[in-house]
């Protein structure tokens, strides 16, 4: 049997992410590679140093209060971490604490945060009125689907925003999925077992806005309900209010809206008093609300109101690192409904879809994906499925699938796919479940990107 020996725990210790201990008195006394190579310092240098001049927003000091282990969040220059600080204590004294960061990536406090979630409903048997009256609709952290820079800053920002309840501004252009963030946010946060009650500002005439966010008192007008009727700010009451295209809110509504978050009390139409609330707000917007304001098209003190805390969507065209994940993810939705079996798409298609400007963003995707699985004869979708318009014919023009030849980088960069993929395969002895989670993707895309890249089962 294999002894283990004081070379493999050292091994093992500067493979942990962000490893750092200090004394006391705040200086350094170990730290490893890894940790060194993330404050961007030489590793001898850092010796001996105050934490604070490494790294100047370090929870460290603050943690030699503790004679506890305890969890700590971070959110700076190097990233979002979930770090924990252990005391150490020699003969009874305490003398330094030890810090490390078990988890360094966003995707997986939401992976956590859903198996946490599934563990207490097994658990507890506890399910929430959402869940019971949806219970096969998907997690709403798992819709945010995408692994490039600008959706991880984005993961980011919606962790940030469920830690408070300041007012939320999501912006972005039609199409994005600003609900999906809505809900996000909603279900990460304190007020997750409460309502999420949502209004479209443009669904609405101008003159059932109000009553509809504010309700009215009985016999208010005619045609109103006998009994009167609660708004949307009452209906949820201790929850959370969404307001989508807040830039369609009507002018004259928006004065009384104010107040109502400013005061956080109501005032029903044709009512004598004033009803409070608890309410967490949320609004998005499709259009740029400071040109609005310099138009006079939306007030300055609301805009000022509702722009406290902003999670800007990036478009679908600045994305397109993460469009074979998305059609994957639509495919595997869309299988069941369509009842069909179809595995992926294939490179050729992928690489001219990268090209097409999207103006409809998720929305058109996934249309255009529907579509083209209804036009599928095999087992991967072509571009051939796709009804397409003009823009994206001219690409697929100029380069015709018959000798069609993937610039320079991208063949680089599929040629390093296809090795590192290889290589995981037979670092884990070809078990793709294992391999999937190494590579921070879903099963279903490990398998298409095999396809995609001749790599055999």
């Amino acid at each position: 049997m294999y002894k283990l020996t004081q070379k493999d725990l050292d091994i093992y210790i500067e493979n942990i992410s962000g490893a750092v201990a200090i004394d006391m008195e705040g200086h350094i006394v170990f730290i490893n590679e890894q940790c060194a190579s993330m404050f961007r310092v030489k590793r001898e240098e850092a010796i001996g140093k105050h934490i604070k001049k490494v790294f100047s927003g370090t929870k460290m000091i603050e943690g030699l209060g503790y004679d506890e282990p305890r969890i700590v969040f971070y959110n700076e220059e190097y990233g979002f971490a979930v770090s924990t600080q252990t005391p150490i204590f020699v003969d009874g004294e305490k003398v330094g604490l030890f810090e490390t960061d078990p988890i360094q990536n966003s995707n997986l406090i939401f992976e956590i945060y859903e198996e946490y979630s599934k563990f207490l409903n097994e658990e507890m048997g506890y399910n929430n009125k959402d869940d019971r009256k949806y219970p096969h609709k998907e997690s709403y952290l798992n819709a945010l689907v995408g692994k490039s820079i600008a959706v991880m800053e984005m993961k980011e920002k919606i962790i940030m925003a469920s830690k408070t309840n300041s007012t939320v501004l999501i912006t972005g252009e039609t199409g994005t999925g600003k609900e999906v963030v809505a809900n996000a946010i909603h279900h990460l946060s304190e007020r997750k077992d409460r309502a999420l009650v949502k209004i479209n500002a443009s669904a609405f005439p101008p003159n059932l806005v109000e009553s509809e966010l504010f309700g009215y008192d009985k016999g208010s007008f005619t045609g109103a309900l006998k009994e009167g009727k609660k708004g949307k700010f009452e209906q949820a009451d201790g929850g959370t209010l969404f307001i989508d295209e807040i830039n369609q809110m009507p002018l004259s509504v928006q004065p009384k809206l104010l107040r109502t978050l400013e005061e956080m009390e109501v005032d029903r139409i044709g009512g004598t008093k004033s009803i409070p609330v608890d309410v967490r707000i949320i609004v998005a917007t499709n259009e740029d609300l400071h040109k609005m304001v310099k138009e006079k098209t939306f007030r300055e003190d609301l805009f000022y109101r509702v722009n406290v805390f902003e999670v800007r969507i990036p478009p679908l065209r600045k994305r397109v690192d993460d469009l074979e994940e998305l059609i994957q993810h639509m495919i595997d939705e869309l299988n069941k409904s369509m009842r069909k079996n179809i595995n992926g798409i294939d490179e050729y298609a992928i690489n001219i879809l990268k090209k097409y400007s999207w103006p409809g963003n998720i929305r058109e995707l996934r249309n255009k994906v529907e579509q083209a699985m209804h036009y599928c004869d095999g087992k991967l979708l072509k571009l051939k499925d796709f009804h397409l318009d003009e823009e994206i014919d001219f690409f697929a023009s100029q380069s015709p699938e018959t000798d069609f030849e993937i610039n320079k980088i991208e063949a680089v960069k599929r040629k390093a796919e296809k090795e590192f993929i290889i290589h995981s395969l037979q670092k884990f002895g070809n078990n793709k479940t294992k391999v999937a989670e190494y590579l921070g993707i879903a099963r279903p895309l490990l398998y298409s990107k095999m396809k995609r890249l001749s790599i055999k089962k």
